[in-house]
């Protein structure tokens, strides 16, 4: 018999996964009667894991004046941004369209930031029009535009100005955003230059600064790198005459993947927070915009088994799942753990690569994977929650797929599965 509590162990991700009589739940549902009844491929969440990631970091800021702000590029569907909007959380958002599901879920207006350093003038008109809490600004050139149409609105846009430390998080390329050659923030060289023309600027008004370093992180050090240089800056802009009223350290805490060992958020905080009150800013307002961390691991994605194709160099398992469902392999080479929702006692394995039925060489999903597994079986993709649906396509005119909450023995439909009619919906034929 298979050892399901042994499998359970060594699932990466929210203790909510486990192998229950056979079967792979999450929470109290059997992930297999999920695929059964809304079909594959299929998008599930814990809520009960989302509520413990967070509840880390509200314990790691306990008695401190911290704003915590789900980063909703990680997963902006409106059942997951309920569960944050409910728990208390604010928002950091980078569009306007991400403004509006945050109005959607009944999120608090003054708890939301405005990141991002490509913001146009209607989104900012669209956020003052809102009040939003902060812009976090990331070019003089912005501030310049920012103060330009808050005037031209009789409004004073408050501001935080996102700072590059120059710290290597140590991270994939792509995910790494506080280096100099990184398209973020403003040169830590330059801030001091810019935050006084900031203060200069009659439609501004400076309340803080920012600095975010990538995402996946799993070291604590590069935190306390670049704390020490963003709490250095905040010496010399306040010596200048501009108050800092909070400190934003953004977020890009990790997860687990495959062996990863990230630091707990509320260990992490332990951290930063000694390290803040040593330099004597404790009791600065602190602002954070964990994403990843917080939904990663509570996510799941479901697929079919659809063929099982052997070759002289390489096998292929074909999944009904693919690369405009799960974008992170193709995109930066990312791991994630894929298992059979119900494991076969006695059938024989084999290594293979995962792949999906887009017309792709770059279609895949795992690499070189022991499974066993028959067609018509399912499997579960892991720690799926971050960067999947968020960054989901219709490439192939592959409807995206549909989305679950779970909490406890509650199964909630949050996103029906997409059509091809609805993709059509707003598309023309020209009329000859």
């Amino acid at each position: 018999m298979t050892d399901h509590a042994a499998l359970s162990a060594g699932l990466p991700g929210a203790p909510q996964i486990a192998y229950r009589n056979g079967t792979l739940h999450l929470e109290q549902a059997s992930l297999a009667a999920l695929a059964s009844d809304y079909g594959t491929p299929l998008f599930v969440y814990s809520k009960a894991a989302m509520l413990s990631a967070l509840a880390a970091y509200q314990k790691g800021l306990a008695g401190r004046d911290a704003q915590i702000c789900y980063a909703m590029k990680a997963n902006s569907s409106l059942g997951v941004l309920q569960v944050f909007a409910e728990a208390g959380c604010g928002f950091d958002i980078v569009s306007g369209g991400e403004l509006e599901r945050v109005q959607a879920v009944g999120g608090d207006m003054r708890k939301v930031i405005f990141s991002g350093v490509g913001k146009t003038r209607a989104e900012m008109q669209q956020a003052l029009a809102a009040d939003i809490g902060c812009f976090n600004v990331e070019s003089e050139a912005e501030l310049d535009v920012l103060s330009e149409v808050a005037l031209a609105m009789g409004r004073i846009a408050p501001v935080s100005i996102r700072v590059n430390p120059n710290v290597d998080p140590k991270t994939h390329p792509y995910i790494s955003t506080g280096l100099k050659g990184n398209k973020f923030g403003v040169a830590h060289e330059e801030a001091l230059r810019i935050y006084q023309h900031a203060a200069s600027l009659k439609g501004l008004r400076v309340t803080g600064i920012d600095c975010h370093i990538g995402s996946q992180i799993t070291d604590t050090t590069p935190y306390l790198d670049a704390m020490d240089r963003v709490l250095d800056l905040v010496a010399s802009i306040e010596a200048a005459g501009i108050p800092i009223e909070h400190i934003d350290f953004g977020g890009g805490l990790g997860i687990n993947y495959e062996q990863d060992t990230p630091p707990a958020a509320d260990a992490l905080w332990q951290a930063l927070l000694a390290r803040l009150d040593a330099r004597g800013y404790g009791r600065k307002k602190l602002m954070i915009e964990p994403g990843r961390s917080l939904v990663g691991n509570a996510g799941v994605c479901l697929a079919e088994v659809l063929y099982l194709k052997p070759g002289e160099h390489k096998n292929f398992c074909i999944i009904d799942a693919a690369m405009n469902d799960l974008p992170r392999p193709a995109m930066y080479q990312a791991f994630h753990a894929i298992v059979p929702v119900v494991p076969r006692d006695g059938l024989p394995g084999m290594t293979c690569d995962v792949v999906g039925p887009v017309c792709e060489s770059g279609d895949w999903i795992g690499r070189d994977r022991h499974l066993a597994v028959a067609p018509g079986d399912h499997v579960a993709v892991l720690s799926a929650g971050a960067y999947c649906m968020s960054m989901a396509s219709n490439y192939n005119t592959r409807g995206r797929a549909a989305e679950l909450l779970v909490d406890g023995l509650a199964v909630h439909l949050i996103r029906e599965r997409e059509s091809a009619a609805d993709q059509m919906r707003t598309e023309k034929m020209v009329r000859r």
